[in-house]
C-alpha cells in the first residue's frame, strides 16, 4: 500500500503548483504505520514537492497509539500537529462507541504529547450519544479546555447505513440517537466555546486565535489540494477526482503506472454551489462580492433573494457584504445551503 502511494505521488507531482503549505496524514489510522514506512513516504513527498518553511504537518492518531517513542519519531519526521481521536472523556460513552481506549488513556496521551513538544494539538469529541448526559457533555468540554487544547473538532454521532452500529440499534441492543439531544448539545457547545475565547471558525471546528487548522481551512476556502491513497479526493478548482476505494485494485493500478481515479469537471454553477456550501460553514460566511466577481451580479441577487427568509427570522445576517449564519442558522446549515444552490437545466 505504501509503495503504491509513493508511486501515486510520483505520477501526481504536477497536479498542484507551488510549495506545499500543509500535509495531512489521515483517513484511517496512519499512527499505526511503522516508522520506517512513514520515513520512506516523507522522503517521497520531499522528493516530489517543495514544502513551505513552517508548513503545518498533521498526523491523525488514536489515544492508544500514542507512546513516547512514537511521539519522538513523529516529531523527527517533521510532524508538528496531532489530531487525536479522543471522542469522549467518559468511559461509558467510549464503551457505547466501541472505542479501544479508555478515558484515562485519553487524558494521558494529551499530557504525553505536550511533554514531547507537541503544542499544536486538536482533539475530536462526539456529542449526542445516548450515554452522554448534558452534564457529562459539559464535563467533556471542560476537560478539553483545562488540558490546554487549542483546537477542538466536535461532531454529532451519525449512524451510517449497513454498519454494526445501525444493526445493533435496529435490534434494540443499543439506544437510538436523539436528534433533539444532538441539537441541544451543539447549542450548548457554541455557548461554552465562545465563553472560553474560542473562535467558531467552521461549523464543527473551534480554535483559539491563531490555532485554526490551516489544512482544513484550505478546503473551505476552495484552495487546490491533492489526495493520495484509496478513496482520496483531489480538487484543482475546476474538477474534482476521487481514487478507487478498493485497496487491491488501487495497488494493482499503480503497479501498472496507472492513476486509479474517476474525474468530474465542474460547471460554473457547480463551482458556485461548492462555494455556497463551504463558505456558509465558516465564520466569515459567503462573500457576495466574490459571487459577483466570479459568477455575476445576477447570481448575487438571486442568493440574496433566496436568503431573505433566513435573514428575516434571524438565521443569518449581512456584514461587510457577506452572508453569515447565526447560532440558530448553524443548526440548519446544510438545509440553508441547499436552498441557495443553483440547479442547472440538466439536473
Amino acid at each position: 500500500m505504501l509503495a503504491a502511494m509513493e508511486k501515486e505521488l510520483q505520477l501526481q507531482q504536477d497536479y498542484i503548483k507551488g510549495p506545499l503549505a500543509t500535509i495531512y496524514l489521515g483517513g484511517g489510522t496512519p499512527s499505526l504505520v511503522p516508522i520506517p514506512l512513514l520515513e520512506s513516504l516523507f522522503l517521497q513527498i520531499r522528493t516530489q514537492f517543495s514544502i513551505e518553511q513552517g508548513a503545518e504537518i498533521t498526523l491523525e492518531t488514536n489515544p492508544d497509539d500514542i507512546t513516547i517513542d512514537a511521539l519522538h519519531a513523529w516529531k523527527t519526521l517533521g510532524i508538528n500537529r496531532l489530531s487525536i481521536g479522543v471522542q469522549s472523556f467518559v468511559d461509558a460513552d467510549l464503551q457505547w462507541m466501541n472505542r479501544a481506549h479508555h478515558a484515562q488513556q485519553a487524558m494521558e496521551c494529551i499530557q504525553l504529547a505536550k511533554a514531547a513538544g507537541f503544542d499544536n494539538l486538536t482533539i475530536d469529541l462526539i456529542y449526542g450519544t445516548p450515554t452522554l448526559s448534558d452534564e457529562a457533555w459539559k464535563e467533556n468540554v471542560d476537560i478539553a479546555i483545562a488540558a490546554g487544547i487549542t483546537h477542538l473538532s466536535c461532531y454529532a454521532l451519525t449512524v451510517e447505513p449497513k454498519t454494526g452500529l445501525e444493526k445493533m440499534i435496529e435490534k434494540k441492543q443499543l439506544e437510538a440517537v436523539d436528534p433533539e439531544k444532538q441539537a441541544r448539545h451543539f447549542s450548548m457547545l457554541m455557548q461554552w466555546m465562545e465563553q472560553a475565547g474560542f473562535e467558531h471558525y467552521e461549523i464543527s471546528n473551534f480554535a483559539l486565535p491563531g490555532h485554526r487548522s490551516k489544512h482544513n481551512s484550505s478546503y473551505w476556502s476552495g484552495a487546490a489540494y491533492l489526495g493520495i491513497g484509496p478513496s482520496a479526493h483531489s480538487f484543482n478548482g475546476f474538477s474534482r477526482q476521487w481514487n478507487l476505494a478498493n485497496n487491491s485494485l488501487y495497488i494493482q493500478a499503480l503497479k501498472n503506472n496507472e492513476l486509479p481515479f474517476e474525474l468530474e469537471t465542474l460547471t460554473a454553477e457547480q463551482q458556485l454551489n461548492e462555494y455556497i456550501m463551504t463558505s456558509l460553514r465558516t465564520m466569515e460566511g459567503l462573500s457576495l462580492n466574490r459571487v459577483s466577481a466570479l459568477w455575476g451580479h445576477d447570481k448575487r441577487d438571486q442568493i440574496l433573494l433566496e436568503a431573505k427568509k433566513y435573514l428575516a427570522r434571524g438565521d443569518a445576517y449581512l456584514a461587510d457584504d457577506s452572508l453569515i449564519l447565526t447560532k440558530t442558522g448553524k443548526l440548519l446549515a446544510d438545509g440553508i445551503a441547499s436552498d441557495l444552490f443553483f440547479l442547472s437545466n440538466q439536473d
